[in-house]
C-alpha cells in the first residue's frame, strides 16, 4: 500500500512517520545512534529523539525544521508492506504534496489539536479528493498538549467530516494520538482510554484498499517501439490497469486499428498473460500503425477520445495559469499542445464553494475546459488514475506548470470537420504574383512598429503586391473590442490575430501585423498557425527612454499618473525575442533604412521578385 501525510505545517507528519519505523522495529541501531546525534544539534525535542529527521534529510529542512522535497519511506510488517511519502506543509510546497499524492492509496492527514482544522489542511483535502484518492485517515496529533482532552478530539472529527462531506471519501478514520510519545501510533494510548478504535498502524493493516482498482477494462499505453531486427515489431510499456493475454483482442484506441495479441515478451521470457503494473512487450498478430503515446485497450471497452474536455487543474507555478496559451500536455507517454478554453471557476479552498475566476494563481484549484491539438484517448479520472490525469508544461521553460484530472469529454464539436476548399494557397499565390507572407512587427509602444509597417506595406502596394494591414488599435475597436489588457486578455487578443493572419496568408496577401504582442509564448503560437516560412518577426528594438520621449498617444503619461493599468512596459511585462528574423534598432535605423532591411529579406526568401 502507497500512503502519504499531508496537512499544516508542524503538524507532526515528518514525527508520525518517523515514529512509525521506529515502532516498526526498522530503525538500525547505527541509524539511531546517528539519529540521537542529529537530534542533539538540530531537533526540537530536548534531550529525546527527534524522529522527524529520519525524513528530513535536506540541510535546509533541518535548519528550518520543516518538510520541503517529498521523502519516501519504505516498511513493512507480517500483515502489509507500504511505501509512504513524506509531503510538506507549506503552501508553497503544494506541488510536492500534490507529487506525493498522485500515487498514494490513502491519505493520513494530520491535524494539530491545539489549532484544529486549517486552511492547508482543507486544501490537502481536497487535492486528496481531486486525485482519486478514497481513504483517508484524520490523525488528530499532540493530543498530550491539550490533557488528551476528548471534546477536543470529537470536535475536530466533527469539524472535519463536515468540510470533506462533499469530497467523496470512501472511508474517514479518526485517531486520536501523540506522535512524538508513540501514542496510537504502534501501541494503544493509555492516556486516552475513552478511545477504542484501532491504533495507526493497525488500521493501515486491515484497511481494504484493492476494491477501488478491481474490473478496470486493459488499458496498456505504448512507450516504446521495439524494432531491433526486420524481423520483431513489438509494442513495450506497463499495463496501466487490467489483464491481458495471448490470443486477446485489441484495439488501437485512437485510430480504431484492432488485431490480436500473438506474443508476451518479458525480459525473461514470453509470457501467457500480464496484469496492471508489468512491463511488457506486446507482439500483434497484424501490421498496424501503433506509435509511442497510442494505447492499446479491449475492443468492447473503449475509452473516450475526444480533443476538448474538462477537467479539474491544480495549478504549480509561479506565474498565473493564461487561458488561451498553448501548453505541452503530457498524459502519460502522449504529448501535444493544449490550452485552457475556458476557466469555468475555482474552488474556495475555506469553503469548498466555487468562485468566478479567469485565471488561477499558484496552488490554486478550479474547473476548466481544454482543447488539445491531437485527439487525447482517457477516461474519467474518477474511474482510472492511471489513463485520467495529465499534466501541463511550459514549452519554453519545461517547468511543470498544472495537474490535471479530467472529469469528461466535450462533445459539443464532434460534427465539425474541416471542409476541403477547391482553391488553395498556391493557386492564389500563383493570381497574385507573389508569396503569401505575414510580417509581425513586435516592440513597445512607441517603438515605431506601426509606423514602420505602414511604409513597408506601401511600398510592397506600389510594387504591386496584395497586401493588408492588421493593427493593435484598429482591431481593439472591432474584433478584440471585448478584450481588455490583462495578460489573459493578451493571450486571447493575440490567439485571434493568429488565426485571421493565417487566414489572409491561406488568402495570399502579404499581411503587416502591429501589435506590442508582449509574450514569446503567443508570438511562437502566432508563426506556428501561419507556418514558420512565411512568417516573418520583426523585433523594432526602442529603448523605454525613446518610447516615453515620443509618446505619441500620451499613454506612459497616462501609466504614470495611474490612469491605464497593465501598461507593458511601465507595469505589464515586455518578453524580449531572442532571435527576431529581423532586429530594427529604433535609435540607430532611420524609417527608409528598416524598409529596405525588410524588402532585402522577402526579396532573398522569394517571396517577392
Amino acid at each position: 500500500m502507497r500512503l502519504l501525510t499531508c496537512g499544516s505545517v508542524d503538524d507532526g507528519k515528518s514525527t508520525l512517520i518517523g515514529r512509525l519505523l521506529h515502532d516498526t522495529q526498522l530503525i538500525m541501531e547505527d541509524t539511531l545512534v546517528s539519529l540521537a546525534r542529529d537530534s542533539r544539534k538540530h531537533g526540537t525535542t530536548g534531550e529525546e529523539i527527534d524522529f522527524a529527521l529520519l525524513l528530513d534529510g535536506l540541510e535546509a529542512e533541518r535548519e528550518q525544521g520543516i518538510t520541503i522535497d517529498v521523502a519516501y519511506r519504505f516498511f513493512e510488517t507480517p500483515a502489509r508492506k507500504f511505501i509512504v511519502a513524506d509531503t510538506p506543509g507549506h503552501e508553497q510546497y503544494t506541488r510536492n504534496m500534490a507529487t506525493g499524492a498522485s500515487t498514494a492509496d490513502l491519505g493520513i492527514v494530520l491535524v494539530d489539536a491545539r489549532k484544529g482544522l486549517l486552511p492547508q489542511t482543507r486544501r490537502h483535502s481536497l487535492i486528496l479528493s481531486l486525485l482519486g484518492i478514497r481513504h483517508v485517515v484524520l490523525a488528530v496529533n499532540k493530543m498530550d498538549l491539550v490533557d488528551h482532552d476528548e471534546a477536543v478530539f470529537r470536535q475536530i472529527v466533527a469539524d472535519y467530516q463536515a468540510t470533506a462531506a462533499g469530497l467523496g471519501f470512501a472511508g474517514i478514520t479518526p485517531i486520536p494520538m501523540a506522535a512524538r510519545a508513540g501514542a496510537n501510533v504502534a501501541a494503544p494510548a493509555s492516556a486516552m482510554p475513552w478511545y477504542d478504535g484501532p491504533t495507526l498502524l493497525q488500521h493501515l493493516e486491515q484497511v481494504d484498499i484493492g476494491a477501488d482498482s478491481d474490473g478496470q477494462p486493459l488499458r496498456f499505453p505504448v512507450q516504446w517501439v521495439n524494432r531491433p531486427n526486420a524481423d520483431f515489431r513489438g509494442f513495450a510499456g506497463t499495463l496501466a490497469s487490467g489483464r491481458i493475454a495471448v490470443g486477446d483482442p485489441v484495439v488501437v484506441a485512437r485510430s480504431g486499428a484492432s488485431s490480436t495479441v500473438a506474443r508476451i515478451v518479458t525480459a525473461d521470457a514470453d509470457v501467457a498473460e500480464a496484469e496492471a503494473g508489468e512491463a511488457v512487450t506486446l507482439v500483434l498478430a497484424d501490421e498496424i500503425d501503433v506509435s509511442r503515446g497510442d494505447l492499446l485497450v479491449p475492443p468492447q471497452a473503449r475509452p473516450d477520445v475526444a480533443q476538448q474536455f474538462a477537467a479539474n487543474l491544480l495549478w504549480l507555478h509561479e506565474d498565473a495559469l493564461i487561458p488561451g496559451r498553448p501548453y505541452h500536455l503530457r498524459a502519460g507517454p502522449f504529448t501535444c499542445l493544449a490550452s485552457v478554453t475556458q476557466l469555468k471557476h475555482r474552488i474556495d479552498v475555506t469553503s469548498g464553494e466555487p468562485r468566478p475566476a479567469r485565471t488561477l494563481a499558484m496552488n490554486e484549484i478550479g474547473l476548466a475546459n481544454l482543447d488539445s491539438a491531437a485527439p487525447l484517448a482517457f477516461d474519467p479520472y474518477a474511474e482510472n488514475r492511471q489513463t485520467g490525469g495529465f499534466i501541463l508544461v511550459d514549452r519554453f521553460t519545461n517547468q511543470t506548470v498544472g495537474a490535471g484530472m479530467i472529469v469528461h469529454p466535450l462533445r459539443r464539436a464532434a460534427n465539425i470537420h474541416l471542409q476541403a476548399m477547391a482553391v488553395g494557397q498556391a493557386q492564389r499565390s500563383v493570381l497574385k504574383g507573389h508569396q503569401p507572407a505575414v510580417l509581425w512587427f513586435t516592440g513597445l509602444s512607441g517603438s515605431g512598429k506601426s509606423t514602420i509597417a505602414s511604409a513597408v506595406e506601401a511600398r510592397l502596394a506600389a510594387l504591386g503586391c496584395h497586401t493588408y494591414a492588421l493593427d493593435g488599435d484598429n482591431i481593439r475597436h472591432g474584433l478584440n473590442r471585448d478584450l481588455g489588457f490583462t495578460d489573459a486578455d493578451r493571450v486571447e487578443n493575440i490567439r485571434r490575430i493568429g488565426e485571421v493572419a493565417r487566414l489572409m496568408a491561406d488568402a495570399g496577401l502579404i499581411t503587416t501585423c502591429s501589435f506590442i504582442s508582449p509574450f514569446q509564448a503567443e508570438r511562437q503560437l502566432a508563426r506556428e498557425l501561419v507556418g514558420g516560412d512565411r512568417f516573418l518577426e520583426i523585433f523594432v528594438d526602442a529603448p523605454i527612454e525613446l518610447c516615453m520621449a515620443r509618446d505619441p498617444k500620451g499613454l506612459y503619461a497616462k501609466a504614470k499618473a495611474g490612469e491605464i493599468r497593465n501598461f507593458t512596459g511601465f507595469d505589464s511585462p515586455y518578453e524580449r525575442p531572442h532571435a527576431p528574423d529581423i532586429l530594427i534598432k529604433a535609435d540607430e535605423e532611420s524609417v527608409d533604412q528598416a524598409v529596405e532591411r525588410i524588402l532585402a529579406t522577402l526579396r532573398a526568401r522569394e517571396i517577392i521578385a
